[in-house]
């Protein structure tokens, strides 16, 4: 089961889909794993080109952290107009539930003017906490 969320910030939409590993968990040892698929779609007529990242990752055990750095999975991709990137990722938490939420920062390539683009909170849970 999975859950979609979606957030457009000038023109570039990022939508997140969250998957939780069973296979790659292991309760009994406080490790929970989820997947997520980010795609990103460039919307406006200026192709883009994302430079980096900022992740902030709520775990219910250990609070909040920061991860941040050059690119995702390591790419910068340009999108085109109308063009769509898609990578997959993951994070692991300490408990069985938490959140993720960040920002990436693009450059317009038509004016080298950096802008920020908002990552959507999304859950992190595991399917056994929802019961």
């Amino acid at each position: 089961m999975s859950k979609m969320v979606k957030k457009i910030t000038e023109g570039v939409c990022v939508t997140v889909e969250v998957f939780y590993r069973p296979e790659q968990s292991s309760p009994v040892n406080n490790s929970y794993m989820f997947a997520y698929r980010i795609t990103i779609d460039n919307y406006s007529n200026i192709p883009v080109q994302l430079l980096r990242r900022s992740w902030f990752i709520v775990d219910s055990t250990l609070g909040l952290r920061t991860v941040e750095g050059e690119g995702v999975v390591g790419q910068t991709p340009i999108l085109d107009a109308n063009e769509t990137f898609q990578y997959v990722s993951a994070a692991n938490l300490r408990s069985d539930a938490g959140k993720m939420y960040g920002v990436y920062l693009f450059k317009n390539l038509y004016t080298n003017k950096e802008f920020e683009v908002i990552i959507p909170e999304f859950m992190l849970i595991a399917p056994f906490k929802a019961n």
